[in-house]
């Protein structure tokens, strides 16, 4: 069956999960290799659901390179240098037409969650859409019209990097609407939370394993 479609390009920004190089802030207690297990595991979630989600073009932005956790009918696209909010800016630069992004982080996404983001309606009156997240980030960002420069600047992985980009974004002159907030996996009390948010995951499954009676 084919993927379903809509009007938006649906973009994952991705590293490639390797030890040593993803969700560093879940080590200790666990590995490396336990944390990119976890990585692994959530962006795999969030892949299958952006495989059922309605969608023009669907893509995971990605540093490093794919490996068999990518499901068929995403696109890779390489991920630019720089700090966070360049290669925000340059995921953007990188498409054409209404484009949301979401990070890898939030497994427990569902289609729900983004339905309002990726209707026919969706960009009726509505210009971005934001998500935000529990530690002051933001775990989605819709425009209407890609513009990098909304993002370059913006102060990334810090308390109020939320309120900063949302500001951008109304200072714009843009109309925004909201999505549902949601827990990034950072740590592993956010790894915690977020399996307990999505029992039946992927993500779910892996801590479950790492943390079971058999892992002791």
């Amino acid at each position: 069956m084919s993927a379903p479609a809509g009007p938006t390009t649906l973009l994952v920004i991705a590293k490639e999960p390797l030890p040593g190089r993803v969700k560093t802030r879940l080590t200790p207690p666990f590995t490396p290799a336990q944390a990119a297990r976890l990585a692994e595991a959530a962006l795999g979630d969030t892949l299958r659901t952006v495989c059922a989600l309605p969608a023009r073009r669907r893509a995971v932005v990605l540093d490093g390179r794919p490996g068999p956790w990518l499901p068929a009918g995403i696109e890779v696209l390489p991920q630019s240098t720089g700090r966070l909010d360049e290669r925000l800016a340059a995921a953007f630069a990188a498409v054409t037409g209404p484009t949301l992004l979401i990070g890898m982080d939030t497994p427990q996404v569902t289609a729900a969650h983004l339905a309002a983001a990726l209707g026919p309606a969706a960009w009726d009156g509505c210009d971005a859409w934001f998500g935000p997240a529990d530690d002051g980030g933001f775990w989605a960002l819709g425009l209407a019209v890609p513009a990098p420069e909304l993002l370059r600047g913006v102060p990334m992985s810090v308390p109020e990097t939320g309120a900063v980009q949302r500001r951008r974004l109304v200072d714009a002159g843009l109309t925004v609407r909201d999505l549902p907030r949601l827990r990034d996996v950072d740590t592993a009390q956010d790894a915690t939370a977020v399996a307990a948010a999505a029992p039946d995951g992927g993500f779910a499954a892996t801590l479950a394993r790492l943390t079971g009676p058999e892992a002791r």
